[in-house]
């Protein structure tokens, strides 16, 4: 038995940096399509932020990673994070009231006039290529899978496992037959999903704009980067995403880093009754900071957008980085502090916690 917890001791942290390392090693790209656009944010093998030089680098991963080895990473089982009880019931039968649901990590539901929209949807165990190892779910979906109402619209951010989960898109797809779910997927991600036997995605490249009803859909930029595999980067694009009715704007803010785009996008279609937008896996800094936004960054894009109510996603699901997982919240409110802004601006909820956007 003591050679055993030896073995899982050393192996165990070895097959996570591996799963790990598909997020973060940079590999050769796979042959694409040579793009003939001239966008700033396209390449001859796929795509690129047109604001960085630099991308994150297979020897920076394992300094990273070598790092990691002498710090004391909190683990798992100090942290609990209670479940806000919520009204599933409500949910499924709401056809008039707009309503904010966190489920965890970056899966929101959001209610509009009777349209039902997931963001980011991951009701998995794990966020990771495979279900036996790579980081684990600390929180339970604050709503179970079986208990959402129809869903009518899915926004995905990017490829990386803790947006872009399989098991959580077939799910989804078969629930209602394949019929009345779209999928809004950035650039080049849409063969993907049709290899899945997903057909119903909706792939839209920066400013494009979509007319579904009554909503006009915009994907948006972001600062970030793709790769799915170990021989794949930056295949898909990655995308925010602006969502406008009649008398309603919201701004899904994916997984990015701080740049330009929050204010361009503010410019553009705010101001926003609601802008969804992560607060956490920003340490180490040197290593985050290009694509990852940090608490008192989160406050700036909150106010580039023009938002007159945030909400905070993307923290306290998944060990992922190096920050303690309870830590975003508490420099939020913080940075709040410091920026002048109340309570009310910017929202950190509980795991399942509904809200009603007046």
């Amino acid at each position: 038995m003591k050679y055993l917890q030896i073995l899982q001791d050393v192996l165990l942290p070895v097959v996570t940096a591996c799963i790990m390392s598909v997020f973060f090693i940079s590999a050769a790209s796979c042959a694409l399509q040579k793009s003939t656009s001239d966008k700033a944010h396209h390449t001859r093998t796929g795509f690129t932020n047109p604001d960085l030089i630099e991308n994150p680098s297979f020897f920076k991963f394992l300094r990273w990673q070598w790092q990691r080895l002498w710090k004391n990473i909190p683990s798992a089982d100090i942290y609990t994070f209670p479940l806000a009880s919520n009204d599933p019931e409500f949910l499924r039968s709401n056809r008039l009231q707009k309503t904010l649901t966190w489920i965890g990590h970056a899966t929101m539901l959001i209610q509009i006039d009777g349209v039902n929209i997931l963001t980011d949807p991951h009701f998995s165990e794990r966020s990771s290529p495979v279900q036996w190892a790579g980081p684990t779910r600390l929180v339970p979906p604050g709503i179970a899978f079986e208990d959402l109402p129809p869903i009518h619209i899915v926004f995905i951010s990017h490829d990386h496992y803790d947006s872009l989960d399989r098991q959580s898109i077939l799910k989804l797809y078969h629930r209602q037959n394949g019929k009345n779910t779209r999928f809004f997927v950035p650039l080049g991600m849409k063969k993907w999903f049709e290899n899945l036997g997903v057909l119903t995605s909706i792939e839209m490249d920066w400013w494009d704009e979509y007319q579904m009803d009554a909503l006009k859909i915009i994907a948006t930029p972001m600062q970030h980067w793709g790769k799915r595999s170990a021989f794949s980067r930056n295949e898909h694009l990655w995308a925010s995403w602006v969502v406008i009715s009649k008398d309603f704007r919201f701004y899904f803010g994916g997984d990015t880093g701080y740049s330009r785009h929050f204010a361009e996008t503010g410019k553009r279609y705010g101001p926003f009754d609601l802008a969804l937008l992560p607060i956490g896996a920003y340490e180490p800094r040197w290593f985050m900071k290009n694509h990852h936004i940090n608490p008192e960054e989160a406050v700036q894009a909150h106010k580039d957008l023009n938002s007159k109510k945030s909400v905070a996603m993307h923290w306290g699901t998944f060990i992922l980085t190096d920050e303690p997982l309870d830590e975003p919240p508490r420099r939020l409110k913080e940075a709040m502090k410091n920026e002048g802004l109340s309570e009310k601006e910017f929202l950190v909820l509980q795991h399942g916690e509904t809200i009603i956007l007046e």
